[in-house]
C-alpha cells in the first residue's frame, strides 16, 4: 500500500461518528451497548482513584468521564476512543490544584483545550510523531513512579504532618511519619491488591477493580476496622455536572500558559498513542487531526462542568474492543450509564477504603510503566537513545513534566544531529553522461520470480519510522524479501523495532528475509536486537548480487519443498 493512499483520510476534519452511521447494524448497535456499560463499569472505581491521586474530589473524576467520554465519542477522529481522566494528569493536575487552586486547573484546562483545537486544524496531528518513543517511556515510567510513591500514605495509613507535593518532599514525609503505620490499613491495601491480581486469572469479564471496592468496603464497615474511607475525608455529592465558568485575567492566562502547555501536549501525545494502539486492534484508521480538535473540545467542556483534563484512556479503549465496541456509539453510552450511576450510586462511594483506592492506583502505575520497553531499550537501543529515556524518566520523577519533556527533546536532538554529523560524508560524483551510471542498480539485476527487493535509503530513525511499515502488504504473495540497506548510515532504537517488526510478520506469512550491504552502525545495532540469531548469519550478505544469488538458492529450496 502507497503511504499516500492513506493520507488523504488522514486529513479529513469529520468525525468518525459521522462516517460509521453509513452501515450500522442493529446487530452492532446492541454490541456497542453491551461494551459501552462494561466499559462504564471499569471507569466508575478507576475515575474517582484517579481524580483523589489528582487531589480533587470524587465525583470531578466522573464528571470527567461524562463529559469528556461523550465529546471525544461524538466528534473524534476514532471509532473505538473511550477518554476520561487517566494516571498521566495526576500529578500535574495535584501539583495545578496545590499551587494555584481549583480555579487555575480550570483555566489552564480551558486553555490547553484551546491549544489542541487549533493544533488540530494546523494539522498538527502528523508532528506527534517527532517526540522520540524514548521520551514517552521515559516520562510515562516516570508518572508511574510518582504515582505510586503519591500513594504510600493511604496504603500504609500513615498521617503526614505536612502535605508535600513534589515526589522527593512525599518520600522525605513518608520517613519522617513512619511511626504512624496503620496494620489494618496495610492488610486491606493487600486485600485489595490479592484481588486485582487474581481475579481477572479467573473471571476477567468482571472488573476486578469493582470486586475489590465491593468487598474491601464491606470488610472495613460491616467489621469496623480503622481504616480511614472516601466518606472521612472527602465530601460526597450525587448532583450531575453543572456548568461554571471561571473569571479569566489576562494576567492569570499568562501565569498559567506553561501548564496550560504541559496539559496540551500530554493530552495530545497520549490520545494519539491511544488511537494507534486500538487502529491495530480493529484494523483501522484514525484521523489524527479530527481527534486534537474532539479532545481539546472534550477539556474545555470537562473544566466547564466541573471535570478536570482528560485524553484518550488506552486501558479503557482497550476493553471496548475486546468487548465487541466497534463504534463512538460504544463510548456515548458508557458516558451516560456513568452519568446514571453519579446520580443514583455516588453515595454509596464514601464507604471506600483509602487503602483500596491506594492499591487500584498501584495496578495502575504498574500497567503504564512499560518496563518491559525500558528493559528491551537497555538491551537493544543505542547508549545515546538510553541516555534521553533515563535523563527523560529522572526529570519527571525529581522535578516535573515540563521540564523532563524539554530536556529530553534538547537532548535527543543533540545526540541524534551528533550521530547524523558522524555518518555524513561528502563525495563528488562524475557521471559520464545523463544516464544512470550505477552497476548496481537494481534496475540492471535479475530478480527471481518469488523474491522482493526493498531498498531503503537513509538514516533509519524516530521521524521516519512510518514509512516501512508498507514494506509488506496482504496482498502480494512472494517467498523471500531482501532489504537492501546500503544507503542506510545510522539507526536508532525506532528503526530496530520498525525492522523487527518486518521480521515478525514475514515469518507469520513464511516469507525468508535477506538483508543486503547492512552498514557498520546498524549492523551492531542489529546483533545488539538479535537478528542474526532471528535471520540467521547466512542471510546478511555483504553485496546485492550475493543476496540474490542466496534468493535463488532459497526458491529452490522452497520450491523443493512443495513438491
Amino acid at each position: 500500500m502507497d503511504s499516500k493512499a492513506v493520507r488523504p483520510s488522514e486529513e479529513k476534519l469529520k468525525p468518525k461518528l459521522l462516517s460509521v452511521m453509513k452501515n450500522y447494524s442493529r446487530e452492532q448497535f446492541v454490541k456497542d451497548v453491551v461494551s459501552g456499560i462494561i466499559v462504564a463499569i471499569i471507569a466508575l472505581p478507576l475515575s474517582i482513584a484517579l481524580a483523589l491521586a489528582s487531589g480533587v474530589g470524587p465525583e470531578q473524576g466522573l464528571y470527567t468521564a461524562i463529559v469528556a467520554g461523550f465529546i471525544v465519542a461524538l466528534l473524534g477522529g476514532s471509532r473505538i476512543q473511550i477518554a476520561g481522566p487517566t494516571a498521566a494528569f495526576a500529578t500535574i493536575v495535584a501539583g495545578i490544584v496545590a499551587s494555584e487552586g481549583m480555579s487555575g486547573l480550570v483555566i489552564s484546562t480551558i486553555m490547553a483545550g484551546v491549544l489542541m483545537i487549533i493544533m488540530g486544524f494546523c494539522r498538527f496531528g502528523a508532528l506527534i510523531k517527532y517526540i522520540p518513543g524514548t521520551i514517552t517511556t521515559g516520562f510515562t515510567f516516570g508518572i508511574a513512579v510518582t504515582i505510586l510513591i503519591g500513594q504510600i500514605k493511604d496504603f500504609f495509613g500513615l498521617k503526614f504532618e505536612n502535605a508535600p507535593v513534589e515526589t522527593v518532599d512525599k518520600i522525605a514525609e513518608v520517613f519522617r511519619c513512619i511511626g504512624t503505620f496503620n496494620l489494618s490499613a496495610m492488610l486491606i491495601g493487600c486485600l485489595a491488591l490479592a484481588i486485582l491480581i487474581l481475579w481477572p486469572k479467573k473471571l476477567e469479564k468482571i472488573p476486578a477493580s469493582l470486586i475489590a471496592v465491593i468487598v474491601c468496603s464491606l470488610v472495613v464497615n460491616l467489621a469496623d476496622v480503622n481504616v480511614n474511607t472516601i466518606g472521612d475525608l472527602y465530601s460526597i455529592s450525587s448532583a450531575p455536572p453543572k456548568f461554571s465558568a471561571p473569571e479569566f485575567s489576562l494576567s492569570k492566562m499568562k501565569a498559567l500558559m506553561p501548564n496550560a502547555v504541559t496539559i496540551a501536549v500530554l493530552a495530545a501525545v497520549e490520545s494519539l498513542l491511544s488511537c494507534v494502539v486500538s487502529d491495530g486492534m480493529i484494523g483501522s484508521k484514525h484521523r489524527s487531526n479530527m481527534e486534537l480538535i474532539a479532545q481539546g473540545t472534550a477539556n474545555i467542556g470537562s473544566a466547564l462542568f466541573g471535570g478536570i483534563p482528560a485524553t484518550g484512556a488506552i486501558a479503557r479503549t482497550a476493553a471496548n474492543v475486546k468487548n465487541g465496541g466497534r463504534t463512538p456509539i460504544a463510548g456515548i453510552v458508557h458516558s451516560l450509564v456513568v452519568l446514571l450511576i453519579l446520580v443514583s450510586l455516588m453515595p454509596y462511594a464514601k464507604l471506600i477504603p483509602m487503602p483500596t483506592i491506594a492499591a487500584i492506583l498501584f495496578v495502575v502505575a504498574y500497567n503504564m510503566c512499560g518496563w518491559k520497553n525500558i528493559v528491551n531499550t537497555v538491551k537493544t537501543a543505542p547508549k545515546s537513545d538510553v541516555l534521553v529515556l533515563f535523563v527523560t524518566l529522572i526529570f519527571t520523577v525529581v522535578f516535573d513534566l515540563v521540564v523532563a519533556i524539554g530536556v529530553g527533546l534538547v537532548l535527543a536532538a543533540l545526540l541524534f544531529m551528533k550521530r547524523m554529523a558522524d555518518v555524513t560524508e561528502a563525495h563528488n560524483w562524475v557521471d559520464i553522461d545523463d544516464e544512470d551510471t550505477d552497476p548496481d542498480n537494481i534496475a540492471l539485476k535479475k530478480i527471481p520470480a518469488n523474491t522482493r527487493v526493498y531498498e531503503i535509503n537513509g538514516p533509519m530513525f524516530f521521524a521516519a519510522s512510518d514509512k516501512y511499515r508498507y514494506v509488506i502488504d496482504d496482498k502480494t504473495k512472494f517467498d523471500i524479501l531482501c532489504i537492501r540497506m546500503r544507503n542506510v548510515p545510522a539507526i536508532d532504537a525506532a528503526g530496530v523495532e520498525a525492522l523487527s517488526n518486518i521480521v515478525k510478520r514475514c515469518e507469520k506469512r513464511g516469507i525468508r528475509v535477506i538483508f543486503s550491504h547492512v552498514n557498520e552502525q546498524p549492523m551492531k545495532a542489529m546483533k545488539k536486537a538479535g537478528f542474526t540469531e532471528r535471520v540467521g548469519s547466512e542471510n546478511f550478505c555483504d553485496h546485492i548480487d550475493t543476496a540474490l544469488l542466496r534468493a535463488a538458492k532459497l526458491e529452490k529450496q522452497i520450491a523443493a519443498s512443495r513438491a
